[in-house]
């Protein structure tokens, strides 16, 4: 089956350690699972991002890839010790390449209760369009 033309492409879930990237932080560091969902207008990204808020993210764009980078605080416990824990604290990398369909001076961001919601708006060319039938 042949793969059908994406506005976006995305990169290989997967963990990564602060060693194989260039980091001037200690954390470690995560991919963050994110859900992609696409309308006539738009794609909508959704990524965990647990900890991080709208001064702890940042996203850039450059030569279509848009780049997502959180920075979590640890989490700072009172009088007590953890005894079991889960939930791994440690900052969020992630990177999409973008096609040209996507109007890239409108993208949108917003960030809360963990999760960062991106809204990226196709341009006018890559919209659907309904092509009226007549008959002769």
């Amino acid at each position: 089956m042949a793969k059908k033309d994406q506005a976006m492409e995305v990169q290989k879930q997967e963990e990564v350690s602060a060693d194989e990237m260039e980091r001037t932080r200690s954390s470690r560091c995560f991919v963050p699972k994110a859900d992609i969902y696409e309308t006539d207008q738009e794609i909508i990204i959704l990524a965990d991002v647990p900890g991080a808020n709208d001064k702890t993210v940042d996203i850039t764009l450059e030569k279509n890839v848009l780049s997502i980078n959180a920075y979590v605080e640890p989490l700072r416990t009172g009088d007590y010790d953890i005894a079991y824990a889960e939930y791994e604290e440690g900052d969020y990398q992630r990177s999409f390449r973008l096609s040209d369909e996507i109007d890239q001076e409108k993208i949108e961001a917003v960030v809360s209760e963990g999760v960062l919601r991106l809204h990226l708006p196709k341009s006018q060319e890559a919209k659907t369009k309904k092509i009226v039938v007549r008959t002769k």
